[in-house]
């Protein structure tokens, strides 16, 4: 595995001042208020529920963009030359007698702008106690970091837990310290934070095996070695893709191009591109959990590139 291609940045050095300004004058009301986005899909009916915001460094978005190429497309995100702010859609989804959660955003564990998940759901009539399963994608802190309260307490209290076995494997080694870099240390002590909190609870999943019926995990790996997307049967199926494509903006027009976080670099960029393509082939709805909200479009081929299209 490759080092992260840039260092992880401690949550002051996140918030940039005028890009978390830009970032609330462009938040959705769906992000502290209860006009959220309602879709069905198949056997499953879908709410976007806004965890709120999160602000990242312009080396940590486009380390591979030129001065000039970051000064034309961090506005386009509504931020400056810092960096920019990236929303957190997160799919409440019924299915039966389920309601689940595909991730569970960052509680009080990452930037102060985030974590407004619980809440909104309240909003919906929705109490933690009512969630029945959350699935994982990954468990990087904005994803997972809500797994326990500030008194550390599980927060969905009767949810079932879903993490792929590669997911867990990684994060859990026990000479995880003496293996990897040192910039990936307290991402680890989150994700055990999170994970052995639920251990009692848990399921581990491998791509290729189904939630319940019609939900199909999906192995996107290279953000994080275990990462998944989730797969929903349907009229033309609806891939829940995490963090395999970071961003509506930048990775659709330059699929080439790395992001930052990516704890494997070369994998990621396989995945994305490999997810993009298959997208735009097949012409799937994707849901994105770092794109303008609500996060629901498809991709359609441009050049070398793909253009992000609202659904």
């Amino acid at each position: 595995m490759s080092e992260p291609r840039a260092v992880f940045l401690t949550r002051r050095d996140l918030l940039s001042a005028s890009a978390a300004a830009a970032a609330a004058a462009m938040l959705p009301p769906t992000a502290y208020a209860s006009d959220f986005h309602r879709f069905k899909h198949g056997a499953f009916d879908i709410t976007v529920v806004s965890d709120g915001f999160i602000t990242l460094p312009a080396e940590i978005l486009l380390p591979d963009a030129t001065p000039e190429e970051r000064q034309v497309i961090l506005p386009r995100l509504g931020g400056d030359d810092q960096g920019a702010p990236v929303q957190a859609n997160i799919p409440l989804i019924r299915h039966g007698d389920d309601l689940m959660l595909v991730d569970n955003g960052s509680g009080t564990n990452f930037q102060a702008s985030a974590g407004k998940l619980a809440a909104n759901l309240k909003t919906l009539g929705i109490e933690p106690e009512d969630i029945t399963k959350v699935v994982f994608t990954h468990a990087h802190p904005d994803h997972a970091g809500a797994t326990t309260t500030s008194d550390a307490k599980v927060l969905y209290p009767n949810a079932h837990y879903f993490v792929s076995r590669a997911e867990w494997d990684f994060w859990t080694d026990k000479n995880f310290e003496a293996k990897m870099p040192q910039v990936l240390h307290g991402f680890a002590q989150g994700a055990q934070r999170d994970l052995f909190a639920v251990r009692d609870r848990l399921t581990l999943v491998k791509p290729g095996e189904e939630i319940v019926p019609g939900m199909l995990v999906v192995d996107t790996p290279g953000h994080t070695p275990g990462h998944i997307s989730i797969e929903l049967a349907g009229d033309g199926n609806l891939l829940v893709t995490g963090d395999a494509c970071t961003n509506d903006v930048i990775f659709f027009e330059h699929p080439s191009w790395y992001f930052g976080f990516d704890s494997d670099a070369e994998t990621a960029l396989k995945s994305r591109q490999m997810l993009l393509d298959r997208a735009a082939s097949e012409k799937l709805r994707m849901l994105g959990y770092h794109w303008a909200y609500p996060g629901i479009g498809y991709a359609e081929r441009r050049g070398s590139g793909y253009a992000f299209v609202k659904a």
